[in-house]
């Protein structure tokens, strides 16, 4: 029958590879961004709490920008983005779920950096 012994790795996690320590370095014009927790429940202006499985059409999302390519000339790691959540590719990095954008791909950033000349809104 089957040998039964499989070195000790745990059924359904992946075995560790070489390239699990690497660095990574986006590329051109790419962000990695990374979304909060909040991006499934939230509440409203009022206090009603919105379940994840509500349909909202078209809404917009705010995630944290992780890391940025060469050619990113509107944001810096640590500013907040907004995006379309149905335009966007996920990567996992060390068991963390991560989103690639372009730079294009985003609408807004919002950083303590834009206070001067800034359009007034505020977070």
């Amino acid at each position: 029958m089957g040998n039964s012994s499989d070195s000790g790795s745990s059924l359904g996690a992946p075995a560790p590879t070489p390239y699990d320590k690497l660095p990574v370095k986006m590329l051109n014009d790419r962000i990695m961004v990374r979304i909060g927790a909040a991006e499934g429940e939230r509440r409203s202006s009022g206090g009603i709490l919105i379940p994840a499985t509500a349909q909202v059409g078209k809404r917009l999302t705010w995630a944290e920008v992780i890391a940025v390519g060469p050619n990113v000339r509107s944001m810096e790691e640590g500013d907040r983005v907004l995006f379309n959540p149905e335009d966007r590719y996920e990567v996992e990095v060390r068991g963390v779920d991560y989103i690639i954008l372009r730079e294009r791909d985003v609408h807004a950033v919002a950083a303590e950096r834009l206070e001067e000349g800034s359009t007034g809104l505020y977070l």
